[in-house]
C-alpha cells in the first residue's frame, strides 16, 4: 500500500490536487472518497474531471446517486461514474441501482463520495481521505492511499 499526504489551503488547490491525482488513473480504477460534509470531496472530483476534459458541470449527485460524464485520455473517450452514497442507508439499495455494474465496467473510472456507506467495494481501490483542519476552515489534509505506486508532483 502506498500513501501520499498533501495539504491544500483553498478550493483551487484541492481541485489542482485532484487534477494531479487523475494523471495516475485509468479505466477500471475505483476511487473511494471519504470526508465530512463540506470537506472538499466534490472539489477533488472536479479536479479529476477537469484533467479528463469533462465538459459537463460537475456537481455532487446527492439526489440522483450517479452522474455519468465522458472523459478523454490519450484521445480515447471513456465513462466516469461520479457516485454519491450520502443518501444510501444499506447495500441492498446500491444493488438495486446496479452499483456492482458501475464498479465492474472495464471502460470506466468510478469516483465514489461517502464510500464508507457501503461494504461492496473491492480490495484494490484508491482511498482518498479528506480531513478538515479544526484551526483553519480552508486547510485540508488529503491522504491518498493506493494499491499501486503513484507519483504526485504538487
Amino acid at each position: 500500500m502506498f500513501t501520499i499526504d498533501k495539504n491544500t489551503f483553498n478550493e483551487e488547490e484541492t481541485i489542482h490536487l485532484g487534477r494531479e491525482f487523475a494523471a495516475q488513473l485509468r479505466p477500471t480504477d475505483i476511487v473511494a472518497i471519504y470526508g465530512d460534509l463540506g470537506s472538499g470531496k466534490t472539489e477533488f472530483v472536479k479536479g479529476i474531471c477537469d484533467f479528463f476534459k469533462v465538459e459537463e458541470i460537475v456537481t455532487s449527485p446527492t439526489f440522483t446517486i450517479v452522474n455519468k460524464y465522458n472523459g478523454i485520455k490519450d484521445q480515447e473517450t471513456f465513462a466516469i461514474y461520479h457516485i454519491d452514497l450520502y443518501r444510501i442507508e444499506k447495500d441492498s439499495e446500491l444493488l438495486e441501482i446496479g452499483f456492482e455494474e458501475y464498479l465492474s465496467d472495464s471502460t470506466a473510472i468510478s469516483l465514489i463520495e461517502w464510500a464508507e456507506k457501503t461494504t461492496l467495494l473491492p480490495e484494490k481501490i484508491f482511498s482518498i481521505n479528506i480531513f478538515l483542519d479544526d484551526a483553519n476552515d480552508n486547510q485540508r489534509l488529503i491522504s491518498i492511499k493506493s494499491h499501486r505506486e503513484i507519483n504526485i508532483r504538487m
